[in-house]
């Protein structure tokens, strides 16, 4: 990581928030940002200069890497205030791991941990009243890197940014969603970089799923790459589908993201006593469930949007209905996981990190 963890933080206040002049009941998600963020650079082979400033824009030459060759990863987290303003984060340690192991996937310096963890503390507390309080409330978090080097030679970079912004938010997706399962377009191929957080995984999904907009339908589920035979994730979601009692979800791979809110819910479903298989599900498998009736449930799970059932899913021309459950496996799973990152519940398996001044070295 070549970085000098003795280094102190410099912190740049804002002269006066911008708080005052949001309007927290109806946010656009990731359109309005807090006061400040966290900007870190990578030059001559070291992570230096570790820096809190006021949300401002950025300039970058216009040769920079990032926009030739898309050396970019990020990820996606949430604080939580409970109800007497503590401030919680939600398994970090799993975000900080995989945005390294995205990062040495893209050729990417890792970021050391110590200073991912300091920045997030000192950033939350110096904006914690821009943590809404309220079940489905949350500041949502976004550490990213991306190359800075100038130059289009057709190589990996040499300098590095990485940094943290903060947007408040409320719930990603309202009500339930349709999706149509994709025959053509893949979003991931074996030996790529479908497992990374990596941009361009996102970028290249935004046309099919323009498409299947223009068909009436929210999101698309992506199959394997080379058969379109098994589904894999549901937009930006990891995917569950519940047949009969059993919930069966993709095992990770190449291609599909390993999602913290996934392998949490496998733990608590296990832990609840929800059968639970990970293994390959076919387009033919959910179909006939579809058709006999034992299809009871499909939901998508992710940072952004945690748990979002889906309405109905459509194949080969065909929509087929999710039939609504009265006691459903999403709305149990889902109140389980809000009630351990609110701290309205105890945390069994030790899953939440209280933000702390405590915390900042």
């Amino acid at each position: 990581m070549n970085a000098d963890l003795t280094t102190r933080f410099t912190i740049e206040k804002v002269a006066k928030s911008k708080i005052s002049a949001v309007d927290f009941e109806n946010l656009i998600f990731g359109k309005v940002f807090s006061d400040h963020m966290f900007e870190c650079d990578y030059i001559d082979g070291a992570w230096q200069n570790p820096r809190i400033k006021p949300y401002q824009p950025l300039t970058l030459d216009p040769s920079s890497k990032v926009l030739h060759y898309g050396q970019a990863v990020f990820e996606g987290m949430k604080a939580y205030k409970d109800e007497k303003d503590g401030i919680w984060l939600f398994r970090p340690d799993q975000n900080q791991e995989r945005i390294n192991k995205s990062s040495v996937r893209m050729a990417i310096p890792e970021f050391p941990k110590e200073w991912f963890f300091e920045a997030l503390n000192r950033l939350l507390v110096l904006d914690a009243a821009w943590v809404p309080k309220g079940i489905g409330n949350t500041l949502y978090i976004r550490p990213f890197v991306f190359a800075t080097e100038s130059g289009v030679q057709a190589s990996k970079s040499n300098a590095y940014k990485f940094m943290i912004i903060m947007s408040p938010v409320k719930s990603y997706f309202r009500g339930e969603v349709r999706v149509v399962i994709a025959q053509q377009y893949s979003r991931a191929a074996n030996g790529g970089v479908g497992a990374a957080k990596a941009a361009g995984n996102y970028g290249g999904q935004f046309y099919p799923t323009e498409l299947a907009g223009k068909e009436g339908y929210q999101q698309v589920i992506w199959t394997d790459d080379t058969s379109h035979t098994y589904m894999e994730e549901a937009g930006t979601m990891n995917v569950f589908f519940r047949i009969n009692d059993t919930l069966i979800t993709a095992p990770t791979s190449d291609r599909i993201l390993d999602g913290v809110t996934r392998k949490s819910l496998i733990t608590i479903a296990e832990h609840a006593g929800i059968p639970v298989e990970v293994r390959k599900i076919s387009v033919q498998e959910l179909v006939e469930a579809a058709k006999n009736g034992s299809l009871k449930e499909i939901f998508g799970a992710g940072t952004a949007a945690t748990v979002s059932p889906v309405k109905s899913f459509a194949y080969d021309g065909v929509d087929y209905p999710v039939p609504p459950q009265e006691d459903s496996y999403s709305g149990r799973l889902k109140k389980i996981i809000l009630d351990i990152q609110y701290n309205v519940t105890e945390d069994p398996f030790g899953w939440r990190y209280k933000v702390s001044e405590e915390n900042i070295n």
